[in-house]
């Protein structure tokens, strides 16, 4: 039990949960400018001048994390780098049913890298600097930074890789019959991570102020952890099966476009988080690393978003060639 040493804990997540319920969110803003499309996949302008810096976002969340509001959009700040900012959304999950993680590299992600007309800076957000990784052996690429991204999946936990496997061969029939896996069934997994945190979140949240920007960004945080696509069945079962698993992409088995994929020698940055749950900084990429002291969400849109665009700016600059 999460919470079996504070019986006070449960009430006050409770109340927390139902505040959050109740909460009033924004009308939702209206889409950026598309300039390119590939299927259900789109590249979204996001201001600034200069060079591309694409933006590639998980399969598993909305890419709205990058851009969540003025504050604290991250394709916002690349945009005042000296780089055009372009956001990738991958699209309806019922659009991209037959795909695997690999057929998203393939299919979505390499065309719309070939349709900017210069080789661009790529910016990978978890399981999406994963992807970006692959397409850079296949694409000429800028420069690559990956943001939380795993790709030493056996640096996970056993603990961590056991419960995610023993998730996924109890919903896989499910998932197939559904030819997807529901976000509902990604979110207890990750809940199942840290779930004493996942309570106290929501206890701490029922003591805010509902009109402070506190409890504004904890609703907007939470609307988007819960508000992803379902996961494709291909992609669900190459992510559990052949990542976490098997850990191809970190035992250089992991094969894209019929070549092995290995992390490209170009300009090259990993940013991790210290005290990430979601993916663990030792299950990063190998090369030139920072460490921020924050979690996998925090580095995004939490006070540690200072250093990130500290970082970004000085790798991102045009005029370091």
């Amino acid at each position: 039990m999460a919470a079996a040493d504070d019986p006070d804990l449960p009430r006050s997540a409770l109340k927390g949960l139902a505040a959050y319920e109740c909460a009033q969110r924004p009308e939702t803003a209206a889409p950026r400018p598309e300039i390119a499309r590939a299927g259900p996949a789109t590249l979204r302008d996001h201001g600034g001048a200069g060079p591309p810096a694409i933006l590639i976002p998980s399969l598993i969340n909305p890419p709205s994390i990058l851009d969540l509001d003025p504050d604290v959009s991250l394709a916002s700040a690349i945009g005042g780098m000296g780089r055009r900012a372009l956001l990738l959304d991958w699209g309806d999950a019922r659009d991209r049913s037959g795909l695997s993680v690999t057929g998203h590299v393939e299919e979505l992600l390499l065309p719309l890298l070939k349709s900017v007309e210069e080789p661009a800076g790529l910016v990978g957000y978890c399981l999406g600097g994963t992807m970006a990784i692959a397409a850079a052996n296949l694409v000429p690429v800028d420069r690559l930074v990956t943001l939380a991204a795993p790709w030493r999946f056996a640096a996970y936990s056993g603990e961590a890789r056991e419960n995610l496997g023993a998730m996924w061969r109890d919903t896989r029939s499910t998932a197939k019959a559904l030819d997807a896996l529901p976000m509902e069934v990604l979110q207890a997994a990750f809940w199942s991570l840290d779930p004493r945190r996942t309570v106290a979140k929501f206890a701490m949240f029922g003591g805010f102020d509902p009109a402070s920007a506190e409890a504004r960004r904890f609703v907007q945080l939470e609307d988007w952890a819960n508000d992803g696509e379902p996961l494709p069945y291909p992609a669900a079962g190459e992510l559990f099966e052949d990542f976490f698993t098997a850990d191809l992409p970190g035992k250089g088995a992991w094969s894209v476009g019929g070549k092995p994929v290995e992390v490209p020698r170009l300009p090259l940055l990993h940013i991790t988080a210290a005290h990430d749950r979601i993916t663990p900084a030792a299950a990063a990429p190998p090369g030139d690393a920072v460490e921020l002291a924050t979690g996998h969400v925090g580095m995004i849109v939490g006070s540690a978003r200072e250093k990130l665009h500290e970082e970004l700016r000085r790798f991102l600059d045009p005029a370091c060639r």
